[in-house]
């Protein structure tokens, strides 16, 4: 089962582990983004560049994520569709998206886009530090030990 990443807005260093597991574990890793990448040279490893546009790369993304693929993104509605389709989400941060909890996070995040278009400032995400790197390596690990046991 491959893994796709929203890479346009993926952290350069989760798409280092991405790569160091890609080929350790012998999986196929697209990276899907608006702008050129550049990625390791292996035979696990690609990327796609898509249009410009809003929400180009997302609707790719959809389009070729089947049941059981991994996604690596950071963005709520994507995830959403995604989870809807049957693909597994991953956050950046290691953070597992499930039917259950999308919606929570769905509702929050237009929560906060309102409070943001009334002229409020909430701020964005902290800084990404080591614990959410370990975080999302140990996710990873343990979607790549399920997925190569199916």
């Amino acid at each position: 089962m491959p893994i796709w990443v929203d890479a346009d807005a993926c952290p350069t260093v989760i798409k280092d582990i991405l790569y160091r597991a890609a080929e350790r574990a012998q999986i196929p890793l697209t990276l899907v983004a608006n702008q050129a990448l550049r990625v390791p040279t292996s035979r696990y490893i690609s990327a796609v560049q898509v249009s410009a546009g809003f929400d180009v790369a997302d609707n790719e993304i959809v389009r070729r994520a089947q049941p059981g693929d991994l996604v690596i993104t950071s963005d709520i509605p994507l995830a959403a569709e995604l989870i809807e389709k049957g693909a597994q989400v991953l956050s950046p941060r290691g953070e597992r998206f499930s039917p259950d909890s999308i919606k929570a996070k769905l509702t929050m995040r237009n929560f906060m886009d309102t409070m943001r278009s009334s002229g409020i400032h909430t701020g964005g995400p902290p800084a990404m530090n080591q614990t959410d790197r370990q975080q999302f390596a140990n996710q990873l690990d343990r979607w790549i030990a399920k997925a190569k046991k199916a």
